[in-house]
């Protein structure tokens, strides 16, 4: 049977998984057709706008699929087929069902961000703790959105346009978007982002079968990686955005409150996750047949890191026209999730201090700080940022499931599609805090997955033992 065959059976495993869990999800949930949603009850013409289904589809899309399901899967191919695995369940099963309860725990809750919609499931300490660390991590994911795509455009503009001048441009650009009505400009440009996206992710598909490149060329069914790191916890956090992220979880308020129907959630929430996880999917096939071996790859990225992974497969693939293009489209991810990154911080300091943000003046004095904060830690080195953003965004997306599991518990609803997950990336981040030794502890991986295993059977007991107990002022018609 020839390699690309696996690949189209994991393609055809995110649809059915949309199609059959996707289904299961919704109805486990309750959907509720019949009920107002935000952008009917909270309209303001700002944040609370109601836009058609097509476009909250696409801005949802471009808002949760950042550099994360490019960079992360690239850096994952390097464990070889593992990388495979863990996107295509981690989409199914974890990642779509984290971006569905979080987009639905909004709603339900008239539009409020995760801390909210966290501290009325879990409680006020985890509201607090999620306010900070919501806001850390969107100010992280926007610097980290910023670098990234300057990078890549530096490369494909004269050397006066240098990756200083790019990176003005985008915070510019970010600024902007942080600041004005959601329809004005997120609304506006993103079905343009989209249509490059598009060609980006189904032009190097096609081209990889139209060149003859010989998919997973080096695969094997064993730890590939040429520094012998382990599989376990590493390519969890590796491999975030295109398989399970707590990003996703700021972002999803955003169009929670642009909704029309609860029906829509399952194409906007689980459906955009899907489509992210095919990202995915692309770009680690592209690092596991494009290169012969992961010692190729580790070369190439050690030359310039995942940004010359994508630089050097989309010419080499699509030609200088459509390199270029599908370049545009690895920029377009990055620059998509940046400018909503900031708005949902601004949102969510706003929210805590209860700040209308209906006028121009509130958000300018929310957002002007904030930018000064973010220009500051744009000038650290974007590898240490990135590894503080992996393990935050993965522990940000095991609290919210451990939220959506608190809230379906206590409507007696099958919370396993919940509880599962978050047990087994208790264990990941857990883990991984304890092995990582430039950020961590630097513990043995022995001794670290066994802490991680402790601490998610701890988690498990605590919440079948606490989880049915009502929460101290969350409202429990939702």
């Amino acid at each position: 049977m020839p390699n690309y065959v696996y690949f189209l059976l994991a393609v055809a495993a995110l649809i059915v998984g949309y199609i059959i869990y996707g289904g299961i999800v919704t109805r486990v949930f309750g959907v509720q057709p019949s009920r107002a949603t935000p952008a009917q009850t909270h309209a303001d013409g700002v944040d609370y706008v109601e836009m058609p289904v097509w476009k909250v589809w696409l801005v949802q899309l471009l808002n949760i699929a950042g550099v994360g399901p490019v960079f992360g899967p690239i850096l994952g191919a390097l464990w070889g087929p593992s990388a495979l695995l863990w996107i295509v369940i981690g989409t199914i099963f974890a990642g779509a069902v984290h971006d569905y309860m979080s987009g639905m725990l909004s709603i339900r809750y008239g539009g409020a961000n995760v801390p909210t919609f966290v501290g009325y499931n879990l409680g006020s300490a985890a509201k607090q703790i999620m306010r900070v660390f919501a806001v850390v991590l969107l100010i992280l994911v926007g610097v980290v959105f910023v670098a990234a795509p300057a990078a890549l455009l530096a490369k494909l503009t004269p050397s006066a346009l240098n990756l200083t001048f790019w990176v003005c441009v985008i915070f510019a650009y970010y600024f902007l978007a942080t600041i004005m009505p959601i329809d004005k400009i997120i609304g506006r440009f993103y079905p343009i982002f989209g249509a490059i996206l598009i060609f980006m992710a189904v032009g190097i598909t096609v081209m990889m079968f139209v060149s003859g490149t010989e998919f997973y060329n080096s695969a094997q069914w064993a730890n590939q990686n040429p520094k012998g790191l382990p599989i376990f916890p590493l390519v969890f956090i590796t491999i975030a955005c295109g398989a399970l992220s707590g990003f996703h979880a700021t972002q999803s308020p955003l169009m929670a409150r642009c909704m029309a129907n609860e029906k829509l959630g399952k194409p906007v929430f689980y459906g955009s996750m899907v489509a992210e996880g095919f990202i995915g999917l692309v770009w680690a096939t592209v690092g596991m047949s494009f290169y012969h071996g992961p010692e190729a790859l580790a070369a190439a990225l050690a030359a310039g890191g995942p940004g010359n992974v994508v630089t050097e497969s989309s010419f080499a693939l699509m030609g200088t026209v459509g390199g270029i293009l599908a370049i545009l489209g690895v920029v377009v991810l990055p620059i998509t999730s940046g400018d909503t990154a900031f708005r949902a911080a601004r949102l969510t300091i706003a929210e805590t201090f209860n700040y209308s943000q209906k006028a121009i003046s509130p958000r300018l004095l929310i957002a002007v700080p904030m930018f000064v904060i973010g220009i500051i830690l744009s000038q650290v080195d974007f590898n240490i940022i990135w590894r503080y953003f992996g393990w935050a965004n993965q522990s940000l997306a095991t609290i919210v499931l451990w939220a959506g599991a608190a809230y379906l518990v206590r409507r007696d609803r099958c919370h396993w599609i919940c509880t599962i997950p978050a047990v087994f990336m208790t264990a990941v981040c857990v883990s991984y805090i304890c092995f990582e030794p430039s950020m961590g502890f630097g513990m043995g991986i022995d001794i670290s997955n066994i802490i991680g295993v402790a601490a998610a059977i701890v988690a498990f007991v605590a919440f079948m033992v606490l989880g049915r107990r009502t929460v101290d002022g969350a409202p429990e018609n939702v």
